[in-house]
């Protein structure tokens, strides 16, 4: 799930320079350079990261990006990852985590109190917010919750089976870069920031340019198996082709050897 395919582009390496390219005059018509070629390499290798089609699970905690952007995870030391693989749970101790046993990071907002403990609102009459953070997800009294839900902009609901209410739980975060094509694969469908990928923006989902989530369902490989089969079928057919290109030619020449004896 998840997986992207890739490319690779080729360029010359080099060319010597045997007779260089003249203009014309009065006398003679110009001519062309002669130059011989030394072959080619790899000049890159490049992530598609077309987005693919949504395999529906039915598993309220596996989901969808339905655009840009890519989940964080983070492992035990602290270490950041971003994938676009959203098969989350949650494990015995309330955290959400992938399959891999990575923390799941959300947004946590903390809204400013008054003295007397009371939620202080801005002119709107919304409460002020005192900080954003981004923090591994995890429920507390988690045997309580029953009927989890996400919501497209990442909000994790869940029924209180003590109090019988519908309790907000967190909230997923997803991050955006100014040039993802540039992050480093790191295995397990994972990536890392580069040095020209930026520097990731931790934003809400459906806000930024990035993708509502869709729970029940995750990211299916783009890549086109028709296509890489008929590829696969073309370039042995043309290696079969080229094979008996050289075979017809020795043939000939053994004729000609043949004949002059």
């Amino acid at each position: 799930m998840g997986f992207k395919s890739s490319r690779v582009v080729f360029k010359d390496v080099y060319y010597q320079t045997i007779s260089s390219a003249s203009s014309p005059n009065k006398i003679r018509s110009g001519t062309n350079a002669m130059q011989i070629g030394y072959g080619s390499t790899v000049s890159s290798i490049d992530i598609q990261n077309t987005r693919s089609g949504i395999q529906p699970t039915d598993i309220p905690t596996d989901l969808y990006i339905g655009g840009d952007g890519y989940f964080i995870v983070q492992d035990g030391t602290g270490d950041i990852n971003y994938t676009r693989v959203g098969n989350f749970k949650f494990d015995s101790a309330g955290n959400l985590v992938d399959s891999n046993g990575y923390s799941v990071v959300g947004q946590k907002v903390t809204y400013k109190v008054d003295l007397n403990g009371e939620l202080i609102l801005d002119a709107d009459g919304n409460p002020e917010i005192d900080e954003i953070t981004y923090e591994p997800i995890k429920i507390s009294n988690a045997s309580n919750y029953s009927e989890i839900a996400i919501g497209k902009d990442g909000q994790i609901t869940a029924l209180n089976g003590t109090e019988g209410t519908m309790d907000f739980l967190g909230r997923v975060a997803l991050a955006k870069f100014p040039n993802p094509d540039a992050l480093l694969q790191q295995g397990n469908s994972y990536r890392k920031e580069s040095q020209n990928s930026g520097v990731a923006e931790y934003v809400v989902p459906g806000s930024n340019s990035t993708g509502a989530l869709i729970s029940g369902g995750l990211e299916m490989s783009n890549v086109d198996l028709s296509k890489e089969f008929t590829d696969m079928i073309s370039a042995q057919r043309g290696f079969q082709a080229n094979s008996r290109v050289i075979t017809t030619s020795d043939e000939i020449l053994q004729e000609l050897v043949n004949l002059k004896k």
